[in-house]
């Protein structure tokens, strides 16, 4: 009975991951390149996040708002957002990696939503973070380069941040 019940689990978890072609909870990560200091990117992602703390940009239906920042320095940025229908809550974290000789940045940025049964999102938890890079601007930085795909982003190819 044991053996029947492992692998008929094994069959349902198998079949399910390899029909979602991503994360088995709703979660992003991605890595941006800048060709700008490290403490640039970290004054402008702050800066934004502390723009969009307010629910005013929520009136017209998107979700560049609700933003809470937790801790910051020049290294690690930990933040929070806040769905402004269902009060969804994402954990966001940005890890700030200097590279040759501080002149440009690598940043590992990861949005996991708390919600322990959130599979899907639609692209939220990518939006979480990229509305934050393209608000600031500095996704017209120069050297600017992103790094991610559905496997470690759930719904990154359909997410349309327009209407986040």
């Amino acid at each position: 009975m044991h053996f029947r019940l492992c692998l008929l689990t094994t069959i349902i978890f198998g079949t399910f991951a390899s029909t979602t072609a991503g994360p088995l909870h709703a979660q992003c990560k991605v890595e941006w390149f800048f060709g700008i200091p490290c403490n640039d990117v970290f004054i402008a992602l702050v800066t934004q996040i502390k723009q969009w703390t307010t629910a005013d940009n929520c009136a017209h239906g998107g979700e560049k708002c609700l933003y809470k920042l937790e801790s910051a320095d020049v290294h690690f940025i930990k933040a929070k957002h806040t769905t402004p229908v269902k009060k969804y809550v994402d954990d966001l974290t940005f890890r700030l990696l200097p590279y040759p000789a501080n002149t440009n940045c690598h940043v590992i940025a990861l949005s996991v939503s708390e919600a322990w049964y959130a599979i899907l999102d639609y692209g939220t938890n990518y939006c979480n973070l990229f509305n934050l890079v393209e608000g600031s601007g500095l996704n017209q930085s120069p050297g600017y380069k992103e790094v991610t795909n559905d496997f470690i982003c759930t719904q990154h190819s359909t997410a349309n941040c327009t209407i986040y």
